[in-house]
């Protein structure tokens, strides 16, 4: 189980981040810090995004430099030493060197990676998802909805069968927690495979919304959720929840956008918003072709 409390002081961060800032030459302010030690954290999408990467980390993970490995960066040179404080010298390889290497205690790493891209770009293609019985929202429409929610890097978010929105959400809430409910086991077994297959470490996935699910995970202050005939359901166990809960709501189907509309009324949550995405794309005869046009309905509960 993971340490609520970090093997590392705040003292002997700072002294690392010294030792290695004068080792290789570089400024502090060019060095990402991310202490996996006490608490999960995405620390693929870290490095796949900053060029030098500070990571702190304990025993727990006898598989972590394969992971890493396996996911596609290998060529990463890898400064690393054990230890909880900064002396003597430190072993300098290619993080495909260390792929039978366990960490066994606390131990200390700057992870450059020259190909990093310099941000998250929000719409990736449903070709870099697993796939499963889950049909993805098309990217476009995912880059709207992301907008909408408005996410902070310390959000927690419950997202109801929304598994790409899931896997988005968790890249940019990356000190947050996603709570992602699946209802179908097929969907859960892809969600399964999108969080290993993108090396997220803040995803829970749960059964459903009840209270026997929801009691393990972190309160959510926001959700995500593709409406169906449970949305009211969802509605109440959420508020039971959070009874500030803010709910960014989509569905396609006109029946449904009416009893979503019923629903909030009911539960005293203010519509904020209320959009309509048409979308067409040029096809392979030059033809547009029209594509779904899904409602995205926001509220939140006014005082």
């Amino acid at each position: 189980m993971m340490n609520s409390k970090s093997s590392f002081t705040n003292q002997n961060i700072l002294a690392w981040l010294q030792y290695f800032s004068q080792k290789a030459g570089l400024d502090i302010e060019k060095i990402k810090i991310i202490d996996i030690s006490k608490k999960k954290k995405n620390l693929i999408p870290t490095i796949e995004t900053h060029k030098r990467v500070l990571v702190f980390a304990d025993s727990g993970n006898p598989n972590f430099f394969f992971d890493l490995w396996e996911y596609g960066l290998g060529e990463c040179d890898i400064w690393f030493k054990t230890g909880l404080e900064p002396e003597g010298n430190v072993n300098i390889c290619k993080l495909s060197d260390m792929i039978d290497k366990e960490i066994t205690e606390p131990s200390v790493m700057l992870i450059f990676n020259p190909n990093a891209r310099s941000s998250y770009k929000i719409g990736m293609k449903n070709d870099n998802f697993s796939q499963g019985s889950v049909r993805y929202v098309a990217s476009e429409i995912r880059s709207i909805i992301i907008n909408k929610l408005h996410l902070d890097d310390q959000d927690t978010i419950c997202i109801i069968s929304g598994e790409s929105i899931a896997v988005e959400s968790a890249m940019i809430a990356s000190e947050g927690e996603i709570i992602a409910v699946e209802y179908n086991k097929h969907d859960r077994f892809s969600m399964e495979e999108n969080v290993t297959k993108f090396g997220l470490s803040n995803v829970t996935i749960v059964n459903d919304t009840s209270r026997a699910s929801m009691k393990e995970v972190p309160v959510p202050s926001l959700s995500f959720i593709v409406a169906t005939s449970r949305f009211e359901e969802e509605v109440q166990n959420l508020l039971k929840l959070n009874p500030q809960m803010k709910f960014v709501v989509y569905t396609l189907e006109l029946d449904i956008l009416s009893t979503i509309l019923d629903v909030f009324k009911k539960y005293d949550i203010t519509r904020t918003e209320v959009i309509q995405i048409a979308m067409s794309k040029l096809n392979n005869q030059n033809v547009f072709e029209a594509k779904p046009a899904p409602w995205i309905i926001s509220g939140e509960i006014m005082h």
